[in-house]
């Protein structure tokens, strides 16, 4: 039986993607969960607690947002981990219903996890509703109070006996969630083990590089190693340590696997540099999966200029 812990309770987009990851395992290799037990986590922490000490299997987290990005508890849980890593990905197209008590008195607050209410923030504004964050969508929805709206997947509104006041509240339609299955760190190559044998040819690799040495032109350093070994990085991020002001770990996601002969020379330059590294996870995608095709023009931010627009609109996006 697979334990999987996830951050809970029942009716997070969390527990929609364990039991997502769970129904691809009659169709690809590398998914453990047809026999899976779900185990629901008060906190991201917990999760991570529960698989470092082996009362987990896996445990799943939500790590990145298309509309808020990086989920910053969920990141700082895996850099700060050395027992936990991530050897799968789950995407979830996510959606908001706006819940209601049946019988409810007047309402004043809008509740679900910041996240949530950062992406609802039309519908709440219309309203004029107060936020009241809560540590998860599943909790908002299990916890409402009679002058309170909640926000959270349709699944709540069953679970909990809720009414739908509306449904798909979200700003902005088409929005998507990144899951992280995380493994213990020293049971992570069998996991990867029979994608690697059925012949996955994408997969993503998240690291933490922390420059030891300081200065100008560090950043630039590390950013032209990746393109002198030809491998493409897709997202960076900076993360403060936590007990050097001023002084910043950077998370990238490179678009290939750890193993494969351009990556393991490029952490090594690195290495050689004096950075300390540490793979955080590595897990296959589909192929043409997100960022394989570059960027649509019209997702740019509002604003934004590009060559052969006019000298006008040129000194406006740029402040020329």
């Amino acid at each position: 039986m697979t334990v999987v812990a996830f951050l809970g309770p029942e009716g997070t987009f969390t527990h929609q993607a364990v039991l997502a990851w769970a129904r691809r395992g009659d169709e690809a290799p590398g998914v453990s969960a047809r026999r899976m037990t779900p185990v629901a986590a008060g906190t991201v922490g917990e999760v991570h607690d529960a698989v470092a000490a082996g009362r987990a299997d896996r445990g799943v987290i939500a790590i990145e947002s298309s509309v808020e990005g990086y989920v910053v508890p969920s990141l700082d849980a895996l850099v700060g981990s050395g027992d936990v890593v991530a050897v799968d990905e789950v995407v979830l197209d996510v959606s908001f219903d706006a819940f209601v008590l049946p019988g409810h008195g007047e309402l004043v607050e809008a509740t679900a996890h910041p996240h949530g209410l950062a992406q609802c923030t039309r519908f709440v504004a219309a309203r004029g509703l107060l936020p009241v964050p809560a540590s998860s969508n599943g909790a908002a929805c299990r916890d409402l109070a009679d002058h309170q709206v909640a926000f959270g997947p349709r699944l709540c509104g069953e679970l909990y006996g809720l009414e739908t006041l509306a449904t798909r509240v979200e700003d902005y339609a088409g929005a998507r969630t990144r899951f992280l299955v995380l493994s213990r760190r020293d049971a992570a190559p069998a996991s990867w083990e029979p994608w690697r044998a059925a012949g996955a040819r994408q997969w993503r690799t998240m690291a933490a590089v922390t420059p030891v040495v300081t200065g100008p032109g560090v950043l630039a350093r590390i950013t032209a190693e990746f393109a002198e070994r030809g491998v493409n990085m897709s997202s960076l991020v900076e993360r403060p340590l936590k007990v050097r002001e001023g002084q910043y770990v950077f998370v990238v996601t490179l678009d290939a696997a750890p193993w494969e002969p351009s990556v393991v020379d490029l952490l090594g330059d690195l290495l050689a540099a004096g950075d300390s590294i540490k793979v955080l996870g590595a897990y296959p995608v589909e192929p043409g999966g997100r960022g394989m095709d570059g960027v649509l023009p019209d997702h740019v931010p509002t604003g934004s200029v590009r060559a052969g627009d006019d000298d006008a609109t040129l000194a406006r996006g740029l402040l020329w």
